[in-house]
């Protein structure tokens, strides 16, 4: 993967690390509606962390399709999250 990828990774991981934290410390006030997402979103993020860290260590040639499988995981997760926020205002 490019390194133009890898830091396009690295921003979005440092945007929904953001969005995460923001979200986990007003989880308080999360209606039991989204406890359900909520696992489920975390499972995703374990999942990309997981991932995210492997991409350095595979060959550069299956790292293209890790970084756009990881990134499509991020949209989800993204997505999620903001569903989340926007329930809450």
């Amino acid at each position: 993967m490019s390194s133009e990828a890898e830091k396009k990774l690295e921003q979005m991981l440092a945007q929904l690390r953001q969005e995460r934290d923001e979200l986990r410390v007003r989880a308080h006030l999360l209606k039991a509606e989204f406890k359900d997402e909520w696992d489920a979103v975390e499972r995703k993020w374990s999942h990309i962390e997981s991932r995210l860290g492997r991409v350095g260590k595979e060959a550069r040639d299956s790292a293209g399709d890790v970084g756009a499988a990881t990134s499509q995981l991020g949209e989800e997760i993204a997505k999620a999250y903001r569903r989340m926020r926007d329930a809450l205002r």
